[in-house]
């Protein structure tokens, strides 16, 4: 019987890598949870007088919900279902979901409909500018509230330990930070080198052509980007491809 294999997943440590792990175990994959993202809320929340108002995150979506937020009369956006579900959990309406589920594609979308219109953008601290400057492009006043800060949670890098010895099959990327903090905590062990020798044998799966070319700038190569801004999508891909290698 083939043993399975493992596979790196580093997503924030609450629901979500419970969640990431449970798919990967049903996909008949040996997971290795290493949480990259930990959450620092600034206590900051969005300005209720724009035209529409942005959220990019389940997180967000908590973080405004436990301030008693109120988006008013405002255009809820969510980039991705995801997002939209952690909304309406929390009982706001989403009025407008992209096509795709990134900032480009929420960009695409609006850019007919925002000239002159006021938008606020309310995420992380490591959110892509592409949102920021496509908005503006199109016309839009735009204005950001950073909700929480991202960064590397202490302890991180048992993937890396796993990568860095030849015993990591494939790793799944969800952001361009993930991929940094990686090779941070891979550093921290001083065994960066060695871990991406172990990445460049593994399959490296990642969601967004932006966390693909931050990932080849720092020297991790590539093998698929997944065919949806999901981890659902990134899981079953990455799977797939590992099964024909």
């Amino acid at each position: 019987m083939a043993t399975a294999p493992t596979v790196a997943v580093f997503r924030p440590d609450d629901d979500r890598i419970d969640d990431a792990v449970s798919l990967l175990e049903s996909l008949g994959a040996d997971p290795v949870p290493d949480p990259m993202l930990a959450v620092k809320p600034t206590g900051h929340t969005p300005r209720t007088d724009a035209d529409y108002v942005v959220l990019t995150s389940k997180t967000g979506a908590e973080l405004v919900a436990d301030a008693g937020w109120d988006p008013g009369e405002q255009t809820v956006c969510a980039i991705g279902p995801a997002t939209a579900d952690a909304l309406e959990d929390v009982g706001y309406a989403v009025d407008f979901i992209p096509e795709e589920y990134t900032s480009s594609g929420l960009v695409s979308d609006l850019e007919a409909d925002v000239d002159g219109a006021r938008i606020e953008v309310a995420r992380s601290d490591h959110g892509s500018p592409i949102l920021l400057e496509g908005l503006e492009d199109a016309g839009a006043y735009v204005h950001e509230t950073i909700l929480y800060r991202l960064v590397r949670p202490e302890g991180s890098g048992s993937s890396a330990e796993l990568a860095a010895t030849g015993d990591l099959e494939a790793a799944c990327f969800t952001s361009s930070l993930t991929v940094e903090h990686f090779l941070e905590a891979a550093d921290a062990r001083g065994e960066r080198d060695a871990a991406l020798a172990g990445l460049e044998k593994a399959v490296v799966g990642v969601i967004g052509d932006p966390t693909a070319e931050t990932a080849r700038s720092l020297g991790v190569e590539v093998d698929l980007v997944a065919s949806e801004a999901t981890f659902d999508a990134l899981a079953r891909e990455t799977i797939d491809a590992l099964a024909e290698d």
